[in-house]
C-alpha cells in the first residue's frame, strides 16, 4: 500500500469526519450502548464533526498536530495530539487515532502514531498518554506499540483505560 502521511488542512475536514464516523460504526457495535452509538454515527453527527474539525481543530497550531494518511488521494486514517488533559505527569496526549477497517493491519496506524509522536517530541514532549475504551480491541494494539496501562476512569456505562508511553523516544525507534 502506497500511503502518504501529511499534516491536515481545513480542506481535509470532510474526509476526517467521514473516517471518524465510519470507524466508530465499524469498531463499536456491541461495545457501546446502541442509542449512544447511533447518535455518534448519524449523518448529523458526521456533519457536526466536519464543522468542528474545519473551524476548531484544523487551524495551524504546532502544539496540536493533526495528521492524515491518504491512499490513492483518499483519507483513510488520521491522528491528532497535543498537551495532555487529565493525565497528571504526562506532557502530551494522543487525542485521536482512527482508521477505516479496510486498511487496518497494513501499518498505517503505526506510521501515524510514530509521525504524531515525532511531532509532539519536536514540540518538547517527553511522554504521552491516551484514554481508550476498556473493551476496544485497539487497546491491545497500543500495548503492542509499547504503551502500558496506568489507570482507569468510569463515565456512565463506559470504562476507559489510560495507556501511556513514559518515554516518547522509545516509540520512535
Amino acid at each position: 500500500m502506497d500511503v502518504s502521511i501529511r499534516p491536515a488542512s481545513p480542506d481535509d475536514a470532510p474526509g476526517i469526519a467521514q473516517v471518524h464516523t465510519q470507524s466508530w460504526r465499524e469498531t463499536y457495535p456491541g461495545l457501546m450502548p446502541g442509542d449512544f452509538l447511533s447518535r455518534m454515527t448519524s449523518d448529523a453527527a458526521r456533519q457536526r464533526r466536519e464543522e468542528s474539525w474545519r473551524t476548531q481543530r484544523l487551524t495551524p497550531d504546532p502544539g496540536r498536530p493533526v495528521l492524515v494518511a491518504e491512499l490513492n488521494g483518499r483519507i483513510v486514517a488520521f491522528a491528532s495530539g497535543g498537551p495532555a488533559r487529565q493525565h497528571p505527569g504526562y506532557e502530551a496526549e494522543l487525542y485521536t487515532l482512527y482508521s477505516l477497517k479496510e486498511v487496518q493491519g497494513h501499518g498505517i496506524g503505526k506510521a501515524l502514531l510514530h509521525a504524531l509522536a515525532r511531532e509532539l517530541q519536536t514540540g518538547g514532549a517527553k511522554n504521552m498518554a491516551l484514554w481508550v475504551l476498556d473493551v476496544n480491541p485497539t487497546r491491545h494494539w497500543y500495548t503492542r506499540q509499547g504503551a502500558s496501562e496506568a489507570g482507569e476512569k468510569q463515565e456512565g456505562e463506559l470504562r476507559e483505560i489510560r495507556m501511556v508511553w513514559d518515554d516518547l523516544s522509545r516509540l520512535l525507534v
